[in-house]
């Protein structure tokens, strides 16, 4: 999660409901976001429902949808809802596989996402506008391996006019009529972010399916400050790696497990998160699915997931629960995730001229 940061001090934000002074509870955050045992959280955007944002989780994902020709989904994340101002990420994407009648035993993946991402008092703006394109290549009837890159361009804002600094502050509070030593260059940057990707998929038999991969994100190593160039400060940003994988294990005409597991790399901070969701047939024909499941991220929180699905169209709702001392300062509060899904087929022939290789009631 992004807690705007000016070289290393501690920025505090405005006050919160009675409880504690918000520069209290923000510093509170910070110390414990920076000294949490273990793994952390990598700063950049993310979902806990990975793979209900396939395009963000990794490139080489674009096309790659087994059991449909296109999809298009939404996401949305809401985190730390108690504090003034909350951290706030949406997304909105789609993908297709289009030329599958130039390659005899592959296909090209096409699509985009756009994500959005607001983080505390001084108003940090994120958003990013990304292209996907993949190859996805048949190995034999049992194996595909898949490559793709995204291209977006990113924008960040911010309004200095409502941030403190440590600087600011009397010995009781921190008072912002006191001039801070911060300079800004800038309350706006763009750059381009270019990232790369690799997947390989195995589906054995027609009730197992096991899919993952690797992604490289930042591989152009773009500059981020709003500051002035400052010896000893790298304004550089580092490339982050994510791993991933997914399952999806037919039992019997009731039941599908999908295990998963997802972990990113970036710097010195990391994050690790595993476990399982299964859908329920409802109906008999799979056209009623109840989803339920839940995922750990290690040191960081328990986030437990329900879902429905009718027909082609899926909706999640999981919620973080903090499990780490930052709950001692966010009031044990978590994140709530909702995402939408829908997949679908052209000329409304449902695949007719395509085999799925996922399983499915």
């Amino acid at each position: 999660m992004k807690i705007p940061g000016s070289h290393g001090k501690t920025r505090i934000y405005g006050p919160v409901r009675r409880r504690l002074p918000t520069s209290v509870v923000l510093l509170c955050i910070t110390v414990a976001l920076a000294w949490t045992p273990g793994r952390t959280g990598a700063q950049n955007l993310h979902f806990s429902q990975f793979f209900n944002s396939p395009l963000v989780t990794n490139p080489a994902n674009a096309g790659f949808i087994p059991e449909a020709d296109f999809r298009i989904g939404a996401n949305y994340r809401d985190q730390w809802s108690n504090i003034p101002v909350p951290f706030r990420t949406m997304s909105v994407w789609g993908d297709a596989q289009v030329w599958r009648d130039r390659f005899p035993t592959g296909w090209v993946g096409l699509g985009g996402f756009l994500l959005n991402d607001r983080a505390g008092s001084g108003s940090l703006n994120s958003t990013r506008l990304y292209g996907s394109a993949a190859y996805h290549q048949m190995l034999s009837n049992f194996g595909l391996i898949s490559a793709g890159f995204s291209l977006g361009v990113v924008n960040k804002r911010v309004d200095p006019s409502k941030l403190t600094f440590d600087d600011q502050w009397n010995g009781q509070f921190f008072d912002n009529t006191i001039l801070t030593g911060e300079t800004f260059i800038t309350n706006n940057i763009t750059y381009f972010d270019l990232q790369f990707g690799m997947n390989f998929a195995l589906f054995p038999s027609d009730n197992a399916y096991i899919h993952g991969g690797l992604a490289v994100k930042q591989l152009n190593r773009p500059k981020e400050t709003f500051f002035e160039q400052t010896p000893g400060y790298n304004r550089i940003m580092d490339r982050r790696y994510t791993l991933f994988f997914d399952g999806v294990f037919k039992l019997n005409d009731r039941w599908i497990l999908s295990p998963g597991g997802f972990y990113t790399r970036q710097s010195r901070a990391d994050q690790l998160m595993l476990g399982l969701h299964a859908n329920y047939n409802l109906s008999g024909d799979g056209e009623h699915q109840l989803i339920a499941g839940v995922y750990n991220r290690f040191n960081d929180a328990v986030i437990p997931m329900v879902g429905y699905q009718w027909r082609n169209f899926r909706f999640m709702f999981s919620y973080d629960a903090t499990t780490s001392p930052l709950s001692n300062y966010v009031y044990g509060q978590g994140a709530n995730e909702a995402s939408l899904m829908h997949n679908g087929f052209y000329f409304n022939n449902r695949g007719a001229d395509r085999q799925s290789m996922c399983p499915k009631f």
